[in-house]
């Protein structure tokens, strides 16, 4: 099980944002991503609790910010309810989409499982749902992804493949590169993996 910290920062200004202190698993559901996010300073602001099932669709996702608390799953594309901070009130959403996405480390893994790419030049396109921080305001948006590198580097626990993906924002064309090893995202923009108490699981499609 996969244990350790990402530090997530402005990808633009590199200004800190805060620390993802995560476990995951693969189960017999699928996959489960645990975390809990504090400030460079080390103050509590949120939480994130994603379940995937063995075909990499959201079965459940709980997320905590600022107040705010989304829940959602697949259902008819996918479905959540966002609650704000009095809990006096709650929003529901449905939009005919493939699976969530967000600033966590998670959904770039969450991604992966659902699209189970090939290493080729070309790309699949995905629609997400992403809750934007720090209100986890829902917002609809397309992305390509393609598997453009897939590479084994020995260590001491043996050879870990890394797959280099090149995934592409639709709307304005802005491209990023995304490294991922099983379950635990090596390096992205905004995301730096800064301790790994274990290796990352191995996935076995």
């Amino acid at each position: 099980m996969p244990r350790g910290r990402y530090s997530l920062h402005d990808p633009h200004d590199h200004t800190p944002l805060a620390h993802e202190h995560f476990h995951c698993a693969p189960g017999p559901s699928g996959w489960r991503y645990v975390s809990q996010l504090t400030t460079p300073t080390g103050e509590h602001t949120g939480s994130v609790d994603l379940t995937l099932d063995d075909l990499g669709r959201p079965l459940r996702l709980e997320l905590h910010a600022a107040g705010w608390q989304v829940r959602g799953a697949a259902l008819d594309g996918v479905t959540w309810v966002r609650t704000d901070p009095t809990g006096a009130e709650a929003t529901e959403g449905n939009v005919p989409a493939h699976a969530f996405t967000g600033t966590s480390p998670a959904f770039l893994v969450a991604t992966t499982r659902l699209l189970r790419l090939a290493p080729s030049p070309s790309a699949t396109r995905v629609r997400l749902v992403a809750f934007t921080d720090p209100v986890l305001a829902p917002r609809t948006l397309d992305q390509s992804w393609a598997l453009v590198k897939r590479e084994a580097h020995a260590t001491d626990n043996g050879p870990l493949t890394v797959d280099e993906y090149q995934v592409t924002a639709l709307d304005t064309g802005e491209q990023q590169t995304v490294h991922i090893a099983g379950d635990v995202v090596l390096a992205a923009p905004g995301i730096e993996l800064e301790d790994l108490e274990s290796p990352p699981s191995t996935f076995t499609d």
